[in-house]
C-alpha cells in the first residue's frame, strides 16, 4: 500500500510539472524597435502585430518553445515617406515577404537572466541568433544586433550602418 501511494505522489508530481513547463503563454502586448545608423543620424522605428506560440518555464528549457512572427508592413519610423520606401524590395519586400519570424532552438541561463537561441528569417532567409533576454513577472526583455546585409535589407549602401538594434518588450499572461 505505501508503494502504491509513493507511485501515486510520484505521478501526480509528475504531471504538474509537465503541465507547468507546458504551459502556453499569450501575449499581452509587446514592442519591438529597432534603431539604425543613416547619414551619421540615428533612426529609430518599430514593428506591430506579433503573433506568438509561447511555452516557456525557466525551470524546464526542453519543454519551452517560442515561435513569433511580426507583420513587416506595419513597420514605422514616423516618416511616412521612409516607411513606404522601407517596404519596398531592396529593403523589406513586404508584398513578397509579408512576415519576420523567429523560432527557438534552445534555452540557457545566464547570471543575470536567460539566452535564447533562434533562427530569425527576413526576406526568405534564415539565420541563427543569441538573444539575451529577462523573463520577470510574464514579461520578456531583450536586445540583440544583427546585420543588416546578412538579410538582404538596403543592399550596399555606404551610408547606412550595417548594425540594426533590436529592442523586445513582450508582456505575456498565462493561456487558459
Amino acid at each position: 500500500m505505501k508503494n502504491k501511494l509513493t507511485i501515486t505522489i510520484a505521478y501526480l508530481l509528475f504531471l504538474g510539472i509537465t503541465a507547468i513547463a507546458q504551459s502556453t503563454l499569450k501575449v499581452v502586448s509587446s514592442t519591438i524597435s529597432f534603431k539604425i545608423k543613416n547619414a551619421g543620424l540615428g533612426v529609430t522605428g518599430t514593428f506591430t502585430g506579433l503573433e506568438a506560440d509561447i511555452k516557456f518555464s525557466p525551470d524546464n528549457f526542453r519543454a519551452s518553445t517560442i515561435k513569433a512572427s511580426v507583420d513587416a508592413n506595419t513597420i514605422n519610423t514616423e516618416i511616412n515617406a521612409r516607411d513606404k520606401h522601407l517596404k519596398k524590395e531592396e529593403f523589406f519586400d513586404v508584398a513578397k515577404f509579408p512576415k519576420i519570424t523567429i523560432a527557438s532552438s534552445f534555452f540557457g541561463k545566464e547570471t543575470n537572466g536567460f539566452k535564447g537561441y533562434f533562427k530569425l528569417t527576413i526576406k526568405g532567409i534564415t539565420k541563427d541568433i543569441v538573444i539575451p533576454f529577462i523573463f520577470d513577472n510574464n514579461t520578456f526583455t531583450g536586445q540583440f544586433t544583427i546585420n543588416r546585409r546578412d538579410f538582404n535589407i538596403g543592399g550596399s549602401s555606404i551610408m547606412m550602418s550595417d548594425n540594426v538594434i533590436i529592442s523586445l518588450t513582450i508582456k505575456t499572461a498565462p493561456q487558459n
